[in-house]
């Protein structure tokens, strides 16, 4: 595959509003957890911390909210939990999610999952969507020193292929996410989850779709 003169040798995908539906889950069970603190977020409020990996979401909100009886780390699990019971009971893939790997599969692709998502969570999406082996490499920013819109994720998983990051491309959906891809020096393909407001960081998105379809058709017309 090539794009603009540079080959594309691997592509990475965000997992959250990108290959599935979870991001209205994780505001209803932010709702639910935080209402058990004393406090509901506005709608409005939750674009604040859009790609944010959840223990940076808890600690900013804690600064916000102050709580007392609960830690950060208790209240990180029980969204966790939370999230993955919601994620269970109707959790669906986004539209051509099972497509495009497949399709990159078929094609030879190297393909990672690059998420801010724990692993928890991580391993039960891959679950629900029948997708437990499909990626060559899965890394959480639970395990890098930071989170998105630091690069260091995309970069593990760029390392973990042995590909250039400047040859690997992401799908993303947010614009820390955009960031993140765009620092570690990678192409970006934007698919913005309708739900979220434009963002300016939305003009990184090297191109921009409305689902992982229409990002196939792209893919396909560069080979």
């Amino acid at each position: 595959m090539v794009w603009d003169g540079e080959k594309i040798e691997a592509v990475l995908f965000d997992m959250d509003g990108v290959l599935i539906d979870s991001e209205p889950l994780w505001k209803i069970a932010l709702v639910n957890i935080f209402k058990t603190l004393g406090f509901e977020l506005e709608p409005m409020q939750f674009a604040k911390t859009v790609g944010l990996r959840i223990d940076q979401v808890v600690a900013y909100w804690r600064k916000v909210y102050p709580w007392e009886n609960r830690s950060d780390d208790e209240v990180v699990q029980d969204i966790l939990d939370e999230v993955c019971r919601l994620i269970r009971e109707t959790g669906e893939p986004l539209p051509g999610a099972i497509e495009i790997i497949a399709f990159l599969k078929e094609k030879g692709y190297p393909i990672a999952l690059g998420t801010s998502s724990y692993k928890q969570i991580i391993r039960t999406v891959l679950d629900v969507l029948n997708l437990e082996n499909a990626f060559d490499f899965v890394r959480s920013a639970e395990d890098e020193p930071y989170g998105k819109p630091h690069p260091g994720v995309y970069l593990t998983c760029a390392a973990a292929l042995n590909v250039d990051p400047q040859h690997c491309v992401v799908i993303e959906d947010s614009h820390n996410g955009l960031l993140s891809a765009k620092a570690a020096r990678m192409k970006t393909i934007l698919v913005p989850e309708k739900i979220h407001l434009p963002h300016p960081y939305h003009i990184l998105g090297d191109v921009k779709f409305d689902n992982l379809l229409e990002v196939r058709e792209f893919m396909r017309g560069m080979m």
